[in-house]
């Protein structure tokens, strides 16, 4: 396993829908390994291939229920069901130092590969459904900072402008 460096806000690749991941071999769940390992370093609950720069359709997430590890893979995720409202203040590694109210579907029900290539129904309430939606609209291209008015995403925009200007991004 190895860690792997963040991609920030600003690079490309964050805003492209990931590829498909048609084969689950060891290359694959060595990336998965290395996500894990980069998501609890950082640390974090979810994290999508394209923030550590791999157009790949995968996400690990770990709300940790209990205070334990409990990592979920999902491999080309699909929302296919949401329901009720969240309105709850949320950050993101390749946005560090931002956060801000946002409002999610309170469940969610995901369809995904798991590891060994089994097709997987998740389901998942308050926290758990806002990293599905969080990490999902990561693979497709999107920040939760698009989820805000203009106003406050120019605002985080301009921020982080300053922040790279300054060399601190």
């Amino acid at each position: 396993m190895a860690l792997r460096k963040i991609v920030k806000h600003g690079d490309p690749l964050l805003r492209k829908k990931c590829d498909s991941v048609n084969v689950i071999d060891k290359e694959i769940k060595k990336l998965v390994q290395d996500m894990l390992e980069t998501m609890y370093a950082a640390p974090g609950i979810g994290l999508a291939a394209n923030q550590i720069g791999i157009s790949l359709a995968i996400a690990v997430i770990d709300i940790q229920p209990q205070g334990k590890p409990v990592p979920l893979v999902l491999i080309n995720p699909k929302i296919i069901e949401l329901s009720g409202t969240l309105f709850e203040e949320e950050g993101c590694l390749s946005i560090p130092g931002f956060l801000a109210q946002i409002k999610r579907s309170a469940f969610a029900k995901v369809s995904a590969l798991n590891l060994e290539g089994m097709p997987m129904i998740y389901t998942g309430e308050g926290l758990l459904s806002r990293a599905f939606q969080h990490e999902t609209d990561h693979l497709n291209g999107k920040f939760y900072i698009d989820h805000l008015s203009v106003i406050k995403r120019l605002k985080i925009q301009s921020d982080i402008k300053k922040l790279r200007k300054k060399g601190n991004w």
